[in-house]
């Protein structure tokens, strides 16, 4: 099966919160494919990149970028394709700053940017799921029973814990 969803991280380093999303696409049985590209160190391959994805099938982009996180930015200003932004605590400001680069972009090129680290990754996840079952009811039914799971899952959570007063 053609891969679905790009992901794409700053570095290797990335990895650990970067699965998050990758666990995520396995989970809704999504193709994807992930690899390392830099806005900064490697301009011409991450453009490649984003073209190849066009050509290739791509629906969806999910990048994960730390300090200055222009890699969502840059994949978005090159494509029309939907970006998700996933802010890395890479930095001394503890992801702040990719977490402003990503949520401050310019009028003309969004950027759907969620929260930092892994339960960002894991919602970048979810989302591109959401965005590819909106052609695909088999996609929508999965993420309704994941819901329901979660929901299920806390209720189990407060059973346990309840205690009558």
């Amino acid at each position: 099966m053609k891969p679905k969803v790009l992901i794409i991280m700053g570095s290797d380093s990335d990895l650990p919160v970067m699965e998050e999303a990758a666990n995520m696409l396995k989970e809704f049985n999504i193709p994807y494919n992930m690899t390392v590209a830099s806005a900064h160190r490697t301009p011409e391959r991450t453009l490649k990149l984003v073209r190849d994805a066009e050509k290739n099938g791509i629906e969806v982009i999910v990048a994960g970028a730390g300090m200055a996180a222009h890699l969502p930015g840059v994949i978005a200003s090159h494509t029309i394709l939907p970006v998700i932004g996933v802010p890395l605590d890479a930095s001394p400001l503890k992801g702040m700053d990719a977490l402003l680069s990503m949520v401050q972009m310019p009028p003309g090129i969004p950027v759907a940017t969620v929260a930092l680290g892994k339960a960002g990754a894991k919602n970048a996840g979810i989302l591109a799921a959401q965005i590819l079952a909106r052609k695909d009811p088999k996609l929508t039914d999965k993420l309704l029973e994941h819901r329901k799971k979660m929901s299920q899952e806390v209720e189990e959570k407060a059973k346990r814990i309840h205690k009558d007063n």
